[in-house]
């Protein structure tokens, strides 16, 4: 039965990849001439502002969680009608160039998740030296992101997070190079006594490889003090490919390893956390994107593979398959609908299943998948089996339930 259910949303989403760009497309975003300009102005002098926002009027049946419903998995969080939060990130940055052409500057991003307070970067920069003038140098705690797979929230390529310091844009041939060395300490734990961890990473971007197709090369090297496991690496590859198969249809494909104490994305792995020693692993990964807009249809659809063998655990398997798919209905309202099945299979243990789907109303500038902000109205159904049920007792599965319903009003945004 599962197999069955797997072939059908494969089918599904191939015969949306291959409908024609109809005459009748969708509006094309509108001109914001002034927000535009605003925008110019504030750049030219040298302010930089962005961020992200969600949150929403939330619910369930029967007292259930409002959100959250996944194994566990780092590919296996389907979000669309299934976050339940409220989060906003707003950065802020000021750059200067002086009369020599150096340029230098600072940027902070405070944030608040479900009320609670924080900052995610923090961190200054100097660029346009007479010795290197295309490099940059900075120092601090920053996003250092590659790409991720938004239907899922996860970066699958990044390594900041942490205090650090690096250079980004190291010219070799047409690619570039980013270097980069972080301890364990951050904003959120100051401390960066845990494990004594220290890290270094690269990223080497914008390897030329076909026609639309770039490479990209991650990598890092972990050491310290582990109470359980072992000082680790990791190594990535992604490749993406513009007008796959089709105009207007991009793809991604991740592989990636790492050992110990580095987790795949490429930041730490299970560092200790209050006294209590956590154990490191062998993990694998294998990841497809694909997302496109094609006329009125647009979407991301994903399929991906995980391993992960704990130190001190049984290992265990997860997998995934699913995708979001929108439609233009008018010029600002569009049809969304979201399924993900997911599965873990741990060494010596029945195989948890964890399926849903999401039918929502969304309004926004324009009818494209990309377009935001975006508010929408949800409805989500959650099934999973006795073995799911059974892993999960004290968060999605209390009493050993075995489905639920979410819905909800939800406005996401970035900027």
């Amino acid at each position: 039965m599962r197999t069955k259910r797997w072939i059908r949303l494969a089918c599904a989403l191939r015969l949306a990849l291959a409908l024609p760009a109809w005459a009748d497309d969708a509006p094309a975003p509108g001109a914001e001439p002034l927000s535009a300009a605003m925008a110019k102005a504030l750049q030219d002098m040298g302010w930089q502002f962005d961020g992200y926002l969600r949150s929403g009027f939330y619910s369930s049946s029967d007292g259930q969680p409002k959100g959250q419903y996944q194994l566990g998995g780092d590919l296996q969080h389907f979000r669309l009608g299934n976050e339940g939060d409220t989060y906003i990130e707003f950065g802020v940055g000021r750059k200067w160039t002086l009369s020599n052409g150096v340029s230098w500057g600072a940027y902070v991003m405070p944030t608040i998740y479900n009320g609670k307070a924080g900052a995610s970067q923090i961190y200054g920069y100097i660029s346009a030296l007479e010795f290197a003038p295309s490099l940059t140098l900075w120092a601090g705690q920053r996003y250092h992101r590659i790409q991720d797979i938004h239907i899922l929230d996860n970066w699958l390529m990044q390594d900041g997070d942490n205090y650090g310091a690096g250079v980004d844009g190291v010219a070799v041939g047409k690619a570039k190079l980013n270097l980069a060395v972080y301890s364990s300490g951050s904003y959120a734990n100051n401390n960066a006594v845990p494990n004594n961890a220290r890290r270094a990473n690269f990223q080497l971007t914008g390897i030329e490889t076909n026609p639309g197709g770039k490479l990209t090369l991650t990598g890092a090297a972990v050491s310290g003090d582990f109470a359980i496991g072992k000082p680790g690496a990791v190594l990535g590859l992604l490749h993406n490919q513009k007008d796959f198969l089709a105009q207007g249809v991009n793809h991604s494909l991740f592989l990636q390893t790492s050992s110990g104490h580095a987790s795949l994305s490429g930041e730490f792995y299970n560092l200790d956390s209050e006294g209590a020693a956590q154990a490191g692993a062998r993990q694998n990964r294998i990841a497809e994107a694909l997302d496109w807009q094609r006329g009125r249809f647009g979407g991301q659809a994903v399929l991906g593979w995980q391993t992960t063998a704990p130190d001190n655990a049984a290992r265990y398997r997860d997998a995934t398959f699913g995708g979001r798919l929108s439609y233009g209905l008018a010029a600002n309202v569009k049809l969304l609908t979201e399924v993900g099945l997911t599965s873990r299979d741990i060494d010596n243990q029945p195989l948890q299943r964890l399926n849903k789907a999401t039918l929502a109303l969304a309004f926004s500038p324009n009818a494209d998948f990309w377009s935001r902000p975006e508010l929408r109205l949800y409805a989500s159904r959650y099934d999973w089996n006795s073995a799911a049920a059974q892993a999960n007792l004290t968060t999605f599965a209390v009493g050993g339930k075995t489905r639920a319903n979410t819905f909800g009003v939800q406005i996401e945004a970035w900027w």
